[in-house]
């Protein structure tokens, strides 16, 4: 059943909470996806099946909560998550973090670390906007957003995706690949090898930056990005096993 939470930023954010033990598993989703997706529901399966927490959720302009996808920009939608995590859930847990909720799930353990307990992402985008869409951009397309305030590009999942001069400004200040990343628990990448949206070496680069002692990377040849076909949602399950069972 989907409930409200109102943040102090004045936003409104739909989640889907399943009480259990902890610690509990949040689903960070990805741009411009939502709690409804295949991962979040197969996770909300095998949590509920293990008996453990689980909260799933829609960053504003995403799914069903208010607000509007073109006004977003990352800072609001971390702040979405870090407000949801705060409030709905009781103590450390593990971040579960899909493309940009990768991002997202790194700016909770840098601002937050005292609410992670371990991390499990999948075809993480640390720093998307900056080394994926700007770096992307030439300059007549810089130019444009300079001037009209967005630009489209092309999308693999239907309409464009509207990229505002908010969401690259703003992206700038959150930027978690420029120094140092501390995540001292145990923290699973995981990667799909044929992915047009994130990068192998996207991955390796995250995996070289980041600092701790129980990471590991581990690549799927043939994997897109969406990471959802069985095997792919049965090697993050696995993942998310590991990660807990070395919390004990």
């Amino acid at each position: 059943m989907t409930d409200y939470l109102d943040t102090p930023e004045a936003r409104r954010i739909a989640y889907n909470f399943t009480p259990g033990t902890g610690p509990g598993v949040v689903f960070l989703g990805g741009f411009k996806s939502d709690m409804e997706g295949t991962k979040a529901l197969a996770l909300e399966a095998w949590a509920r099946a293990q008996g453990r927490a689980f909260l799933r959720f829609d960053y504003s302009g995403h799914g069903v909560s208010g607000g509007a996808f073109d006004e977003g920009a990352i800072g609001d939608w971390y702040e979405d998550a870090r407000d949801a995590i705060l409030a709905l859930t009781e103590g450390p847990q593990v971040l579960v973090g899909s493309s940009m909720g990768g991002w997202i799930s790194l700016l909770m353990a840098r601002e937050h670390p005292e609410k992670v307990a371990g991390l499990v992402t999948i075809a993480a985008a640390p720093d998307f906007t900056e080394d994926g869409y700007w770096a992307s951009f030439d300059k007549e397309t810089r130019h444009k957003l300079e001037s009209e305030g967005f630009v489209e590009v092309p999308s693999e999942y239907g309409d464009p995706y509207v990229i505002t001069r908010r969401l690259i400004n703003e992206g700038r200040t959150r930027l978690v690949l420029r120094s140092p990343l501390a995540l001292p628990f145990p923290t699973r990448f995981l990667q799909g090898t044929a992915d047009a949206s994130v990068t192998s070496e996207t991955a390796l680069r995250l995996l070289d930056h980041a600092q701790g002692e129980d990471m590991r990377l581990t690549l799927l040849k043939g994997a897109d990005h969406r990471f959802s076909t069985p095997e792919c949602l049965g090697l993050i399950e696995a993942a998310l096993a590991e990660v807990l069972g070395a919390l004990q």
